[in-house]
């Protein structure tokens, strides 16, 4: 039953990551902090497995959405240039702090970013900016903040670079495709963290990887990737705000979870 769970957790996360240039941990870390603690795995490793399968995942999911988006002319190669030495450099230290926290501490965490990225789907308008674009040292700092962060919570970025771009001047389509192209390097890096990580309190189950559930990374993996090509492709055809709206309220209501169930002890 766990193996179908992954298998639509992963086609979802493919398509949202496709559309928004999310990577799609937006949706893969809350579905699997539910689903390992339903299978009775510790509270205090679960947060972490669900962090780092989603960036493992993530390696494959934006490989077809930027190939997607590339071919579209949408990714700023100029830009991935440049903001990327700040990503690896910040998704090298948001791992490394993501596994000093304990489990609960990790979720309130997640509860608060999620409840944001919701708020910005859903209220978030970009303006069209007459600035020429982010120079190098900024980008190179926007990187580190944006790797950072996106490693700690799982997730490919997207929701941190596309206003960033935007807030330049990119328009909205190469904010997205480079923002996809981003998701790659902060992936790959944080996974190399979380995959050579061992446990302390030496609770995880057999077929992990460091942090990493090989059972949930594989359903997710061959899911999402097929998908993530849908996704983006479905990006230029559908009413974007419409999805956006749809989706921010309901990361609310999964984000609220986090929350409440780390304050209340429920």
């Amino acid at each position: 039953m766990e193996y179908i769970l992954y298998l639509a957790l992963g086609a979802m996360a493919g398509l949202v990551g496709g559309l928004f240039g999310l990577g799609g941990g937006v949706v893969i870390v809350p579905i699997l902090i539910i689903a390992f603690e339903l299978q009775g795995i510790s509270h205090n490793v679960a947060t972490h497995m669900a962090v780092s399968t989603s960036l493992a995942s993530i390696i494959f999911t934006s490989i077809p959405s930027i190939y997607t988006h590339a071919k579209k002319g949408s990714v700023r190669w100029s830009l991935v240039t440049w903001i990327s030495p700040g990503i690896v450099l910040g998704a090298l230290g948001g791992g490394l702090f993501a596994l000093s926290l304990t489990g609960s501490s990790l979720q309130l965490l997640l509860g608060g970013f999620f409840m944001l990225v919701a708020l910005q789907m859903l209220f978030y308008k970009p303006q069209a900016a007459s600035r020429a674009g982010p120079g190098q040292p900024l980008l190179l700092v926007g990187g580190s903040g944006i790797g950072g962060i996106s490693s700690l919570f799982g997730i490919g970025g997207g929701s941190l670079t596309i206003p960033f771009l935007t807030y330049f001047g990119v328009p909205m389509h190469h904010a997205v495709g480079t923002a996809a192209a981003c998701g790659l390097p902060i992936a790959l890096f944080s996974t190399l963290i979380y995959a050579g990580a061992e446990a302390q309190s030496g609770n995880l189950p057999e077929g992990t990887l460091g942090y990493i559930f090989i059972p949930a990374w594989l359903g997710i993996v061959i899911a999402s990737v097929p998908c993530a090509r849908l996704g983006a492709l479905l990006a230029y055809r559908l009413n974007e705000l419409r999805l956006k709206r749809l989706f921010g309220f309901l990361l609310i209501a999964m984000a609220a979870r986090l929350i409440w169930i780390n304050l209340t002890g429920d």
